[in-house]
């Protein structure tokens, strides 16, 4: 079975600051890979690069079967679909309510019928545990609500492909691990392949099958989180003491 994500010897520099110096890794359909590394070290970078927000100076990039940097605007569009984000701040639109937040894709991408529009916004709220929340603005949503909200309106294009960005800063540990498990329901529920982008180890341990490290603008380390917290490389212990 083909890799959902393959990256072959990808190099970016901005300037004289080179940030990816030869990254090579793949994901394989419905796993979750936790990018770990120091703040600057390029993790952003190397997503944004994956869907071509960022174009990289060298390397080849797969994604879902596709050759990213061969693709025109509309191919790529196409392919941006596939793919669901969760940013850090979650991106909701704040003169929006929750259900509009979560018809504006299907509208703007699939335009489907009103009638069908309210099953599909139930069914996504259903999946995050905030039906509740449907009529609600984002500004009467805490930030862990916020979250599971972004979550329901990435969920509601059925993803194959999902990027979490610091899919739990700035929330507290409770919230912070019932978003990792909804990120692992998600997973099983919709075998989606996941890269987790995060300073929590919580996070990591609750989420990941694999864990890629980046040092450097280089992969310092790769496994499971049991395999590299007995690693015998300092810098790996350092990173998980």
């Amino acid at each position: 079975m083909k890799p959902v994500i393959l990256v072959e010897h990808l190099k970016k520099s901005f300037g004289d600051n080179v940030v990816l110096k030869d990254i090579s890794l793949k994901i394989d359909k419905g796993e979750n890979v936790a990018i770990l590394g120091k703040s600057g070290t390029g993790k952003s970078v190397l997503i944004k690069c994956m869907v071509r927000l960022i174009d990289p100076d060298e390397g080849k990039l797969f994604v879902l079967g596709e050759e990213v940097m061969r693709l025109n605007t509309s191919q790529l569009n196409e392919l941006r679909r596939r793919i669901g984000f969760l940013f850090q701040g979650s991106a909701l639109y704040d003169s929006m309510t929750v259900r509009e937040n979560l018809e504006f894709p299907l509208l703007r991408h699939r335009r489907k019928k009103v009638a069908n529009l309210n099953n599909m916004v139930i069914e996504a709220l259903e999946n995050v545990g905030l039906v509740d929340a449907i009529n609600k603005m984002p500004s009467e949503l805490s930030g862990g609500m916020k979250k599971r909200v972004g979550l329901a309106r990435t969920l509601i294009l059925n993803p194959e492909i999902i990027l979490y960005d610091e899919p739990t800063t700035g929330l507290d540990p409770i919230t912070a691990k019932e978003i990792s498990q909804l990120i692992v329901h998600v997973q099983k529920k919709y075998q989606t392949s996941s890269i987790i982008i995060t300073h929590d180890l919580n996070c990591v341990k609750t989420t990941s099958n694999r864990i890629i490290m980046l040092k450097d603008g280089l992969i310092e380390a790769e496994g499971s989180f049991d395999e590299l917290v007995k690693s015998t490389n300092k810098w790996v212990r350092l990173f998980f003491e």
